[in-house]
Order: C-alpha cells, then structure tokens, then sequence
C-alpha cells in the first residue's frame, strides 16, 4: 500500500464500499512518473487547469492558456510553463512559493480526455527558460508527484473555436486588456501599464467593463 490516499479518502471509500477497487485503480493508473501517454497528451493541450493552496489551506483555480505545448516536457519527473501578465493578485504564484503543492488538469473537450498531474512546484522570475516563452515574466518548475489518466464520462463535448488573443505573440506582445482601463485602477497599474488605456480605446467605467465581459470581451 502507499500514501496515494489519505485517511479521510479511504474512509469515504470504506463508506460507499469502492476501498477495494479503489486501490485497483491506484495499482492500474497511478505513475509517479511520466509516461509516452501522459507526454503525448499534455505537449498537445494549449490549456490547462492549475490547482494551489496557500499556508492557511485556502485553495483556488486558475485556468492557464498559451500556446499549444504552453506545459513543456523537461524530462518523465519535470514539467514546466510560464507565468503571463495578471491581474497582479499573482494567487497560484504566490500559493506556491507558500506551499509548492500544486494540481495540475488536462482536458481534451473535444475527444474527450483528461490527465491530471500532482506536483511539487517552484517559481522564478529568473529560470532560464523564460526567453522560450516571449511575454513570461517567470516559470514554474513542477516535480510529477503522480500522474494519471482519468475517466472522461462527464466531461461534456465543447468545439473548439479559436485562440485566445491574448496569448503573447514571437514578441512578447498582446492586446491591452479592458480591465485595465477601468477608470477606479488607473492610478493602481503597475508603471509599465499606466497611460496605457487612452490608446487601447480609454478609460471605462466598472460597469461597462461588466457589460463587456457578458459579451464575451476581455
């Protein structure tokens, strides 16, 4: 046996009577590293969910796009992928210098197919990988921890219809977002941000902001 599960997992298992093909599942899917299954898959996504807690045990999600193998594939124990520009709250960068523990999800919506990947990670505004990714301002590190395929039943089919636009480009460039021209955060932005928003289409209110993210807009 190993310490895949914890105690309250197994309790739950005991509980609705699956401990024994629980195990089964562990013994048939759990890697502790990668495999050609796992590398073929997450160096095609262009997306990926990331889970993080900080010291407290407060958890969040964030969802991280790029470009297609945005996760890059160092070795079977390491994966790596850049931070873009935020919103400045930096959560998951922050969660993880806190804690390191990560959860990563890997989803084809189309197929569909999932990974998910639990890791050990760490952040670095300085790792040499950055000026592979134009536009990052640091790289996350994750050690696989375990890695598994997992049943795609309820995942619900979605077409795929295009890139987000804001994926940094050969140079580092995207598109000034909305948020940033909300007139109560102007005086907030960072330097490189500030008198940006006159000609991106100038400053907006909160509220036409909100109506801009009903329509899909960023």
């Amino acid at each position: 046996m190993t310490d895949f599960y914890s105690e309250a997992q197994k309790n739950i298992q005991e509980q609705f009577e699956s401990r024994p093909l629980a195990s089964a599942l562990e013994q048939a899917i759990v890697a502790t590293e990668l495999g050609d299954r796992h590398i073929s898959f997450i160096s095609t996504r262009d997306f990926f969910f990331l889970s993080t807690v900080n010291a407290a045990g407060d958890p969040t999600v964030s969802y991280k796009g790029g470009g297609v193998g945005t996760v890059k594939i160092i070795d079977n124990y390491t994966l790596a992928f850049p931070a873009y520009d935020g919103n400045g709250m930096f959560l998951s960068m922050g969660n993880i210098t806190d804690t390191a523990k990560i959860g990563m999800l890997f989803i084809d919506f189309e197929t569909p197919n999932r990974v998910r990947v639990q890791a050990t990670a760490s952040f670095s505004a300085d790792d040499a990988l950055i000026g592979e990714y134009p536009g990052a301002i640091g790289i996350v590190r994750a050690a696989v921890d375990r890695v598994f395929v997992n049943c795609a039943r309820y995942i619900h089919k979605h077409e795929r219809v295009e890139a987000s636009s804001y994926v940094p480009d050969e140079n580092g460039e995207q598109p000034f977002p909305a948020w940033k021209r909300i007139d109560g955060l102007q005086d907030q932005l960072p330097p490189k941000d500030q008198n940006q928003a006159a000609a991106a289409g100038g400053v907006i209110t909160q509220e036409e902001y909100g109506q801009k993210l009903l329509a899909g807009e960023s």
